[in-house]
């Protein structure tokens, strides 16, 4: 009889420590997901916002329609990506195509001078922070996640109810960001 109850024990436990293993994996599943509906977010608002910054640039700088096509061109891509590799490729084309909309405003100063082009830059600026958050908060979570897919003996759960790992959200931080700051006198 003791036996019986021995075992039985045993199987309550396991039980229980299956029940709180999935549930643990449902919780980091909805985080990721819910990281990535944040990054979506962000970068709608952005994309929001590259037409009006075209357009305004192309008011002063009509002879730069090959810098426009490639914005467009590169919006559209990134708006139709999916997945994070993917939309973390596309990204990185759209933002190499941004700079050089941001180059072409240089060589017009009555064009910074403008307020609606300074208003759309900030906002660009403050969207692009933001998406830096939010890829942070998404690859935090798929971290984690993936940990816990190839950690024991939680990975005996992740098997059994066929829980993937994730990707991860890379975007190019550019040269100048690996670059050290030149300070001139």
């Amino acid at each position: 009889m003791i036996i019986f109850w021995i075992i039985l024990a045993l199987v309550a436990v396991v039980a229980i420590w299956l029940a709180v293993a999935y549930n643990s994996f449902i919780s980091l599943i909805a985080r990721t997901k819910e990281a990535w509906a944040d990054i979506d977010v962000q970068l709608k608002r952005r994309y929001d916002l590259i037409p009006n910054l075209v357009e305004t640039v192309k008011g002063y700088a009509t002879h730069e329609k090959e810098v426009f096509e490639r914005v467009t061109e590169a919006r559209a891509k990134a708006l139709s990506a999916e997945g994070p590799v993917a939309k973390g490729e596309a990204e990185n084309q759209l933002s190499g195509a941004l700079k050089s909309v941001f180059a072409v405003a240089e060589a017009y100063p009555q064009l910074r001078a403008v307020e609606s082009f300074a208003s759309l830059q900030a906002e660009l600026a403050d969207t692009e922070n933001k998406i830096q958050a939010a890829r942070r908060f998404y690859n935090g979570n798929v971290r984690d996640l993936n940990i816990k897919i190839e950690s024991f003996p939680s990975n005996i759960v992740a098997n059994l109810f066929k829980f993937e790992k994730r990707e991860f959200f890379e975007l190019e931080e550019g040269n100048e960001a690996k670059e050290p700051v030149q300070v001139k006198f």
